[in-house]
């Protein structure tokens, strides 16, 4: 015993004591002592982590509130960004020193597409699920409600249709490309497609900037509410339990604080396990992330997509099972490799790459798996057998990362230079 009456413990065993205390446990008299001694303390003990207003962003927000931080020996700082370019900037410059972050945005800028090229890692997935893509109620009364009623309007209707993304290389430019494309309609071709910041999405299609956008909540429910938009497809319905927000920081950052790395990531799975947890967490959850700080919105446009509860703006209502989620008993966060791959397929469809990448080399410079382990491991969170998954999406190709360029080159719809 020590003089004061603490067992001496390592770090690593406190971290495990922690851990096995269950998500809001407490070990008594350790909480504090988890990350005050060894080589295993946190090199950095203030954590800036950029966010965009979104409900995805809600396991950071919740570390930081709830105090998981400091059970960990950091400090989340929070900071609010206005674009997802903005992110990218900080992010490469070292003004960030995480972000939550378009799993699509790391992996480009790790080769250097939509902006400077640098060395980048995805430390955990933050979230499956939970996006939409909107369609204006101006379509919807024209008939378009849905993928195959847009092409067969878009192909009537000979204007320029303008549909809206939030970041070139990003998820919700490949949500949007794929379900697109699924009907029929090539979005480099038949189409003119603008970047947006997600805030802005409700008020551009208010003033009639764009006929559809893709983005995630609240922004999708946002313009249900005020009549200005119908839901023409959930994520969840183009890939179920699809990759979408990443904890992402650049590969320097991992190198220089491998120890802060592994504290956060702890602070933030605890936070996902929170939410995840219960319905009365949830809503704490939309309450506080509502707030002018953080999304900047009413609850009402959180609270309902995040328990499940859909309308589509045309009256229909329904129940889904397969809603935003941050934890699911550990299936969201693992940084599977063929989730990462599937983004580069992707931008060598749509013309973002010229050529063919080493796909399973890049993933495994950039997912940092083992570092990921090594957390799970400590706090008894499951992990998968399989680096890869395998998924079907909504046109009904399967995915499994084993032969990523002929999946790429297999679509009928992609970037043509002709």
């Amino acid at each position: 015993m020590n003089t004061h009456g603490k067992i001496d413990m390592t770090r690593r065993q406190l971290i495990k004591a922690a851990a096995a205390a269950g998500a809001t446990g407490m070990v008594p008299g350790l909480q504090s002592a988890v990350y005050a001694a060894g080589s295993d303390k946190p090199e950095k003990e203030e954590v800036k982590i950029g966010f965009i207003p979104l409900t995805d962003c809600a396991s950071v927000v919740m570390a930081s509130v709830l105090g998981f931080d400091k059970k960990y020996g950091v400090k989340i700082i929070p900071t609010k960004e206005a674009s997802w370019a903005g992110v990218r900037d900080k992010l490469v410059n070292g003004e960030l020193d995480m972000a939550h972050v378009l799993y699509g945005l790391i992996y480009g800028v790790h080769l250097g597409v939509s902006g400077p090229k640098k060395d980048m890692a995805v430390l955990m997935t933050l979230n499956n699920n939970g996006q939409a893509i909107t369609l204006s109620k101006k379509l919807a009364d024209k008939g378009a409600v849905d993928g195959a009623s847009l092409a067969k309007l878009m192909q009537a209707d000979k204007r320029e249709y303008t549909f809206a993304q939030t970041f070139p290389t990003g998820t919700h430019a490949m949500w949007l490309y794929y379900w697109l494309a699924t009907y029929g309609i090539n979005p480099m071709k038949d189409a003119k497609v603008i970047t947006v910041p997600p805030p802005q999405m409700v008020a551009n299609m208010r003033v009639g900037n764009m006929d559809g956008y893709c983005v995630g909540e609240p922004w999708g429910h946002r313009a249900i509410m005020d009549g200005i938009g119908i839901t023409g497809v959930t994520t969840q319905d183009i890939w179920k339990d699809h990759p979408e927000k990443v904890l992402g920081t650049t590969g320097d950052f991992v190198k220089k604080y491998p120890n802060t790395a592994r504290a956060v990531m702890m602070a933030i799975l605890e936070a996902s396990r929170w939410i995840d947890a219960s319905l009365q967490n949830k809503l704490k959850m939309a309450e506080t992330v509502a707030d002018k700080s953080y999304v900047n919105t009413s609850v009402d446009a959180i609270n309902q997509r995040i328990l499940g509860r859909y309308q589509n703006g045309l009256g229909k209502t329904w129940d889904d099972p397969n809603h935003m989620k941050f934890f699911n008993d550990g299936a969201v966060n693992f940084p599977y490799l063929s989730d990462g791959m599937w983004f580069l397929t992707q931008h060598k469809r749509w013309g973002l790459i010229k050529d063919h990448p080493d796909y399973l080399a890049v993933a495994k410079q950039i997912n940092q798996i083992d570092l990921y382990k090594e957390v799970a491991g400590a706090m008894k969170i499951s992990v998968p057998k399989d680096v890869m998954r395998t998924s079907k999406l909504i046109d009904g190709t399967v995915w499994d990362g084993k032969d990523p360029k002929k999946y790429a080159d297999s679509f009928a719809l992609k970037f043509s230079a002709a």
